[in-house]
Order: C-alpha cells, then structure tokens, then sequence
C-alpha cells in the first residue's frame, strides 16, 4: 500500500513543476526504482492513472527504469547483482562477509510538459 503514498508525492512533484514552467500538460515522467526498494511499478502506474485524472497529468507516461542491487564479498571481490532473499553468503568462496551496495533509489529524474504556445510576432 505504500505505492498510494509514493505516487501520490511524483504527482505533486510533476504538477509542481508544470505549474512553475506554466505548462499545460505533464506527458511523462521518469522514474528511477531500485530492486530492493518493494515498489511495484503496476501498482504506481494503477495509483498514477486515478490520481492524476483531471490534474495536468493526466494520461501522462510513467517510464520505469530499475536499479540493480550489487552483492560485494569482502574476502575474494566477487560481485554480482541481488534480488530479494539477498543471499547469506557469497555463491563463489562461502564468506559471509557480503556488502550490498546500491537497489535501494526511489527518484524522479525527468519530466516531460507540454508548453503553452506563445504568440510570436
């Protein structure tokens, strides 16, 4: 349920700063979501779609780019990417002296408006 909570702050930040450019329209919205951070993008997207109904974002486009998590050994320097169960040691010399590094963003990185067209002589 915490992605009612997220979205609910993209789409303030997104009308926030159409409202500063003047815009008339936010088409899209990257966003940056780590594979350890237990958000799910279908669950933001379905939230987005009712929230933003009648606002400037409506039928905007949420693009999902996702983080990896990196596994570090101590011991021998392996590195590898982890998902959820993170493992309790490293699959190559059994250490478990594993630093995990990264997976955990939540960001906004860009958003896309419309401009309002200004007369020009």
């Amino acid at each position: 349920m915490h992605e009612l909570a997220i979205t609910q702050s993209i789409l303030q930040v997104a009308i926030a700063a159409a409202q500063r450019a003047d815009a008339i329209a936010v088409t899209g919205i990257d966003l940056v979501i780590g594979d350890l951070s237990s958000v799910v993008d279908d669950s933001v997207q379905f939230y987005f779609d009712i929230l933003s109904r009648d606002t400037l974002a409506a039928g905007a486009q949420l693009r999902f780019q996702r983080e990896p998590a990196i596994a570090a050994c101590a011991d021998c320097g392996a590195q590898m990417p982890v998902r959820p169960p993170l493992p309790p040691q490293c699959p190559h010399c059994r250490s478990r002296r594993i630093q995990v590094t990264g997976g955990r963003e939540f960001r906004v990185t860009s958003i896309d408006i419309e401009e309002r067209e200004t007369d020009s002589p």
